[in-house]
């Protein structure tokens, strides 16, 4: 695997996973579960923001305290199933922008096709994290990476819950500057693209869809 991918495995993540996975697992419950979910990735993901000290006085003293530095963080959804993932790192980081792109998978080249984009101004100076519940083939995420460059984004992340090694490898050999956080890197495709184990379409177990 390659040296861009870092799998948080904390055991709280692997729990909501495992829960996530259940197909019993209800739509509401599951939303529930990514929101939980990206909150916790959100503290590994963000772990390296550059910090300054600001002047400050506590009830007690004056003392320069940490506070990040530099502009504020971009978070990327890709439609629809990233906004799951988008609402959860909101709550730890809610003066980040937003962006979205709307991607789908052709159901018979697996190829993305862009619908929709729509980005916060000055991305190029930005730190910009992608959020996805799934890597699977990889042609979204390499699609959505090209979109932000194009738009002068340079320092990204992809965040997902679930990954493939096909995907990894695909995103990894398109963009190989940009970092792989995930959950967990399960075994492999099938013949329709989906990741197995896996836990479906994310999308289709958000909002109750087929």
């Amino acid at each position: 695997m390659t040296q861009n991918v870092t799998v948080i495995d904390h055991p709280l993540v692997l729990h909501k996973l495992s829960l996530m996975r259940d197909k019993t697992t209800p739509s509401v419950v599951f939303r529930q579960l990514l929101n939980e979910i990206a909150y916790l990735l959100a503290y590994e993901v963000l772990r390296d923001l550059p910090l300054t000290k600001r002047a400050i006085e506590t009830p007690l003293a004056a003392v320069d305290a940490p506070v990040l530095e530099g502009k504020k963080l971009v978070l990327v959804s890709i439609l629809r199933a990233g906004n799951g993932f988008l609402d959860g790192m909101l709550n730890l980081v809610p003066s980040a922008r937003v962006g979205h792109i709307g991607l789908y998978r052709d159901p018979t080249t697996l190829a993305a096709v862009e619908y929709y984009l729509k980005l916060p101004e000055d991305i190029e100076s930005r730190p910009v994290i992608i959020v996805d519940p799934m890597l699977a083939t990889g042609n979204s995420a390499t699609a959505a990476v090209m979109r932000l460059k194009q738009a002068g984004a340079k320092d990204i992340r992809y965040v997902c819950l679930l990954s493939a090694p096909e995907g990894i490898a695909t995103l990894s050999g398109a963009h190989p500057d940009v970092r792989i956080f995930t959950a967990s890197i399960d075994s492999h495709l099938d013949d329709h693209g989906y990741i197995v184990p896996g836990l479906g379409d994310a999308g289709d177990r958000m909002y109750g869809t087929k």
